[in-house]
């Protein structure tokens, strides 16, 4: 008799549930990775932003990038790019709803436990050990896109429009880092003028600032403390999410509405590596799954062997 899709389906079942109850082995969660001690890092307040978009211009002229053009109302917008893309690293979004409304700036997080590093397979996109800046060696790039897939927050851009194409997305203005980290009259540790992140340093508001990851999460913690009822879930958003990012953003609107996704605290990495975990320990379910696998195929086989028969015998 042929086995169809839902008898496989419960064959598995039975399968990886015996394995499991086999090999009795629970599975455990990889360590969580921690920044590094100087992980450098961004706050973002919708609460200061007023939207003027300098530093989405700041970011294309430190990091010589095309103007991007923005269709609203069918109205052409020069340097007013409407979301990510391959000519664009940061940008300034508006969440509306009613009469509440709010801006986001949205570009890369620049995880603790990034998955887009995970995905690539000759680390084109890895971290570094001393900033914490997940960054982007077009060298080793295959162009397989896995990173953007990986990624949670949609941020990896990739350039369609080109013969040699790169994958696209913020590195801190890493390339204008050339002295080590100052302290500064306020407190913050940052690059000298001109060295660090161009989107913070031309902010009129202050809407976005840069230091220590640690130094920033302090100072979230704080405004929180000192206003209450300012911000909407009295928290800062990348302490804990997605395992950690190294930007930070506080809201008077809930995070979900400016595209920041609900993902917990545990990493794609590391929830990754906790399900393979629990799937592999011992070998014993993977073998029971392909057992069953060939269970059906060999079933099949001879109910299509038996079938043919059937219809042999019936044209005489």
């Amino acid at each position: 008799m042929s086995v169809d899709r839902r008898s496989a389906l419960k064959i598995i079942a039975t399968g990886g549930a015996a394995a499991a109850a086999t090999t009795a082995l629970p599975a455990v969660a990889s360590a969580r990775k921690e920044a590094p001690p100087g992980a450098m890092g961004m706050l973002y307040d919708t609460t200061l932003c007023i939207g003027c978009k300098t530093c989405v211009v700041a970011c294309k002229q430190a990091n010589d990038l095309p103007q991007s053009v923005g269709h609203i109302a069918d109205s052409q917008l020069y340097d007013a790019p409407l979301d990510l893309d391959a000519d664009t690293k940061n940008v300034i979004k508006l969440y509306k709803d009613g009469q509440r409304e709010s801006y986001m700036k949205s570009q890369c997080m620049h995880c603790i436990d990034p998955g887009c590093a995970a995905a690539c397979m000759l680390h084109s996109l890895h971290k570094n050990e001393t900033t914490g800046i997940v960054e982007y060696d077009p060298q080793y790039c295959v162009g397989c896109r896995y990173c953007q897939m990986a990624c949670n927050f949609g941020v990896p851009k990739y350039e369609f429009n080109k013969l040699s194409a790169k994958i696209v997305k913020c590195e801190y203005c890493r390339h204008r880092q050339k002295d080590a980290a100052v302290q500064t009259a306020a407190g913050l540790t940052h690059y000298p003028l001109g060295q660090g992140p161009a989107c913070c340093e031309v902010c009129p508001r202050g809407a976005v600032i840069y230091g220590t990851r640690d130094e920033l999460i302090a100072i979230a913690k704080q405004r929180v403390a000192e206003n209450p009822g300012r911000y909407i879930e009295d928290r800062a958003y990348g302490i804990e999410d997605a395992g950690g990012t190294q930007v930070v953003y506080l809201a008077h609107v809930p995070f979900a509405a400016l595209g920041l996704p609900e993902v917990g605290p545990e990493s794609t990495p590391n929830l990754a590596n906790t399900v393979q975990q629990g799937i592999y320990t011992g070998f014993i379910a993977p073998v029971v799954l392909y057992g069953a696998l060939a269970v059906v195929m060999f079933r099949n086989r001879g109910s299509r062997g038996k079938d043919a028969e059937r219809r042999g015998e019936a044209g005489r």
